[in-house]
């Protein structure tokens, strides 16, 4: 019986491509059987509390935001992920401690997709403490685990260890995919990771 590939992905909730390309590490795992260990990734730790509109976050780029919606709705499409209007960036990071708690626990895997649902398609504060409490509870994990993680901050060295991961492997962006000593950038199309696997 030979162990399952392992799969890392650098990556970020609040990271479009990162939500694009959950639709072929899903494919992966069930064509290939390989294990997904996510690696939590800062993309905007400066992001505040409130949140920041997408034209403060991208102001000075000339960026047309609703084309780059349009654009990323219609590839979203194309993999059969739903998109949202999305108006604005949250703050990660207790997200990332949450799921960090919530994949030790029966059924907790699913709290990625949850998360990047969350925020891309229903346009929710994924920052936000009682916003996360309400994802765990209609995800059946324990209201009042999810409240004491996120209130203790339980999580915040494991997610501080997976953010130092990232410097030590030298990821700048995500998402990023590594299966032992070789990694590929950026939201890759399906036969790419299939090769990486291989």
């Amino acid at each position: 019986m030979t162990e399952p590939r392992v799969i890392e992905v650098f990556s970020d909730y609040v990271c479009p491509w990162c939500y694009l390309g959950s639709a072929r590490v899903a494919r992966l795992q069930k064509e290939h059987g390989v294990q997904v260990k996510f690696v939590h990734f800062p993309l905007h730790p400066e992001t505040p509390a409130e949140g920041k509109s997408l034209e403060a976050l991208f102001a000075g780029r000339g960026y047309d935001i609703p084309k780059m919606q349009a654009q990323m709705r219609a590839r979203m499409a194309a993999e059969g992920l739903p998109y949202g209007d999305r108006k604005m960036t949250f703050n990660s990071r207790l997200a990332q401690e949450l799921a960090s708690w919530a994949v030790s626990q029966p059924g907790g895997e699913s709290i990625h997709d949850a998360l990047f649902r969350a925020y891309f398609v229903d346009g929710k504060n994924i920052g936000d403490a009682e916003v996360l409490v309400e994802i765990s509870k209609q995800l059946g994990l324990n209201e009042a685990q999810a409240r004491e993680v996120i209130q203790k901050r339980t999580h915040k060295a494991a997610v501080d260890a997976d953010w130092e991961k990232s410097r030590q492997y030298g990821v700048t962006g995500v998402p990023t995919y590594v299966v032992g000593d070789r990694g590929v950038v950026g939201a890759q199309p399906y036969e790419t990771l299939e090769e990486l696997i291989k």
